[in-house]
């Protein structure tokens, strides 16, 4: 095969080009394929040294008002983008992040109201971690108080965290470590710009079966291992520390965890450009991984590929971003739709349930 033409593989039938299934890990590994002609993106030759770090993480929501209320007033993000689900289009897709939603620091959810709730298990990504700047734990603790919200408390490799639920019931953590990221504060947001959120720390996948998945990581993906606890091990990429990090633990015991409210859907890792995605698609295709073709989602363009695990792993551009269609005064202010959906936009303006974005006045806890 010449050094430009690659067999690629889709998924298609049973998976939509965004991973969704409702079946058991096993099921979610038995994908339909076929083969087609790939062209690559000229420049594209070198594959990148190593993926950044953490694009967004994904999750899923039944109640996107309740979702949006959590986000905004009690973890301080800004809601960025109120846009639509594009392999479900009349669904929303909701993002949270900094002022601009850079990238490392974009949460986002799929809103599925009539989509059951189920635990969270094994080939799943089971704890979102956000990073907080060292001594802010105390004012989170705090805060959360005075807001009503359960927290707990953890420690991992040496650094404290505050463990929290959201609505739907996923496990976050605040985690007392600073990133070293570009991140933008947003200046009128609940929390103040010395104890908010700097984008994510890392992410926590349960697996039943880990050699594979280590080797994909660390083979194919370029992490190294950084540290092992019990049945925990964390990799890292890049420079390392907060952003950079994915926690793997092994249980092999299960329970198997199924897409559903609740859970968290996929993450994203990083690439730099275009030219990077290719060449991170080509190695995964090399090593005998199912990988989508490249799909434009309008703010970047994403590859999906699950790990050995069962988790689904996306890599998306840091570009174009959240602003090509908004001014950054005006994010998540207005229904956006890529270019492709404009002429749904009447029928999803009247179909789709009004959100209220919360406002400043929700300042007063701890700030």
């Amino acid at each position: 095969m010449g050094p430009h033409r690659r067999r690629v593989v889709q998924l298609v039938d049973d998976e939509s080009w965004d991973g969704s299934r409702r079946g058991s890990r096993r099921e979610r590994q038995g994908l339909t394929l076929f083969s087609a002609p790939f062209d690559r993106v000229e420049g594209d030759e070198q594959l990148a040294a190593t993926i950044p770090g953490i694009h967004h993480v994904t999750c899923i929501t039944g109640d996107v008002q309740k979702c949006v209320d959590f986000y905004v007033t009690v973890l301080g993000l800004r809601f960025i983008k109120k846009s639509i689900n594009q392999d479900m289009p009349d669904t929303y897709h909701i993002y949270f992040g900094d002022l601009v939603g850079s990238p490392g620091t974009a949460m986002t959810f799929f809103g599925w109201p009539t989509w059951p709730k189920r635990r969270a298990g094994s080939g799943q990504i089971t704890t979102v971690s956000f990073s907080v700047p060292p001594g802010s734990l105390d004012f989170w603790k705090s805060r959360l108080r005075k807001l009503g919200v359960e927290a707990g408390a953890t420690s991992r490799f040496g650094t404290d965290a505050v463990v929290v639920s959201d609505p739907d019931g996923i496990e976050l953590e605040l985690v007392a470590q600073a990133t070293v990221q570009p991140w933008v504060p947003w200046p009128d947001g609940p929390v103040g710009p010395d104890h908010a959120i700097r984008g994510f720390h890392s992410v926590t996948m349960t697996i039943a079966e880990t050699a594979a998945t280590f080797d994909l990581l660390t083979k194919t993906l370029g992490f190294r291992k950084a540290g092992e606890e019990g049945r925990r091990t964390r990799f890292e990429t890049d420079k390392g520390g907060p952003h950079s990090m994915v926690d793997v633990v092994a249980a092999p015991e299960g329970p198997v965890g199924e897409e559903s409210v609740g859970t968290v859907h996929h993450v994203a890792w990083r690439a730099p450009g275009e030219a990077d995605q290719i060449a991170w698609r080509e190695a995964l295709v090399e090593v005998g991984r199912n990988v989508t073709p490249v799909i434009d989602r309008y703010y970047f363009k994403s590859i999906y590929s699950r790990e050995p695990g069962g988790v689904l792993f996306e890599i998306a551009t840091d570009g174009p971003g959240f602003t090509v269609d908004e001014t950054v005064e005006s994010l998540g202010s207005s229904l956006s739709l890529p270019p492709w959906f404009q002429v749904r936009r009447d029928r999803l303006d009247e179909t789709l349930p009004h959100i209220v974005v919360p406002t400043t006045a929700t300042k007063g806890a701890g700030h």
